[in-house]
């Protein structure tokens, strides 16, 4: 089975290079925030944002070497990702992310939000200083849907009208955004055609969708190891995802126990059972499918590469977790 490294293997160096530039380009300036920076990007994460901007650039650009300002990109986009994690974790009071203590358990409240709103404002300086108005009005954009996404899902816990076009909205806003004006962006910073810019933020958009859906999927299927949190942890925190949505349609039940947001003894396991028992994580599975496979279509423009060949099969893999 191929692995996500595996598949980043044409850009490998270059995403080496990126992180030891994020720990620079944060740590610099103060002992806290470097022992932040270390702890948040020496925490093993996939970086699979910039290793897709990395092999966008490759992939619009074939036979050249990654731009400067693509290099660039790709460090702000990750340091946007990383900025809203530290924010959510702080919003969400996790204790764990990816295994390891979270910015906020470690350091304290005051300073994983200050740790989030540094890594905003040194995103945007960069993002100023690549010169491209129409690449740092895309990616501004990410920062307000962000917020936007953070808003829609707080003010919509435990509410059983939701509908899956609102989820897919507001899994757009907090996920798809950065992956969709991210890869857009690159497409700007090649010069390729407008038609191949449109590919390429449909295919970020796309791929993020497939990738929060499949996240929401793992919810219910995955251990608390694998998933570096507590499983169940959105449903308990009432945040309905599409296994929720879909299982409510089959088990009724399942409203009233949200709506009393599991305040009886037994009320959340027994939610658990309902999404299990119905066809939820299935049509969950088949959304994420029909995502991953619009994605792929959007690379249709690109010409045949090992980069392009790398993010087809991203395409796969967000796929396999859960088939």
């Amino acid at each position: 089975m191929t692995s996500v490294t595996s598949l980043f293997a044409p850009v490998e160096t270059d995403l080496d290079l990126l992180t030891q530039n994020l720990k620079g380009l944060v740590g610099a300036r103060h002992p806290i925030l470097s022992a932040a920076a270390e702890h948040l990007f020496g925490a093993g994460g996939k970086r699979i944002r910039p290793a897709i901007v990395l092999l966008l650039a490759k992939a619009t650009m074939p036979g050249q070497s990654i731009t400067p300002k693509h290099r660039r990109l790709a460090e702000i986009t990750e340091m946007i990702h990383t900025a809203s994690l530290v924010h959510d974790d702080v919003v969400d009071e996790a204790s764990v992310r990816r295994g390891v203590p979270t910015v906020h358990s470690s350091f304290g409240n005051r300073i994983a939000v200050l740790a989030g709103d540094f890594l905003f404002a040194q995103s945007s300086w960069y993002l100023a200083n690549l010169d491209n108005l129409r690449v740092v009005k895309l990616l501004s954009q990410v920062i307000m849907d962000l917020a936007e996404g953070e808003i829609q899902q707080g003010l919509n816990r435990f509410d059983t009208s939701l509908s899956i076009e609102a989820y897919l909205e507001k899994s757009y806003f907090k996920t798809a955004s950065l992956l969709a004006n991210s890869a857009k962006a690159v497409g700007v910073l090649s010069d390729s055609s407008e038609s191949t810019i449109t590919d390429l933020y449909g295919y970020g958009r796309h791929l993020g969708l497939a990738f929060q859906i499949v996240d929401d999927i793992l919810d219910f299927t995955s251990s608390d190891e694998v998933l570096g949190k507590p499983a169940g942890s959105d449903l308990k925190s009432g945040n309905l995802t599409a296994p929720v949505l879909y299982a409510m349609e089959e088990q009724p039940f399942l409203a009233t126990l949200i709506e009393r947001e599991f305040s009886e003894a037994g009320d959340f396991e027994q939610a658990i059972r309902l999404v299990e028992q119905s066809r939820g994580l299935q049509r969950s599975r088949d959304l994420a499918a029909s995502q991953s496979k619009a994605a792929i279509a959007c690379l249709r423009s690109l010409p045949s590469s090992a980069a392009q060949q790398a993010l087809h099969d991203m395409g796969d893999y967000v796929l396999r977790r859960v088939f």
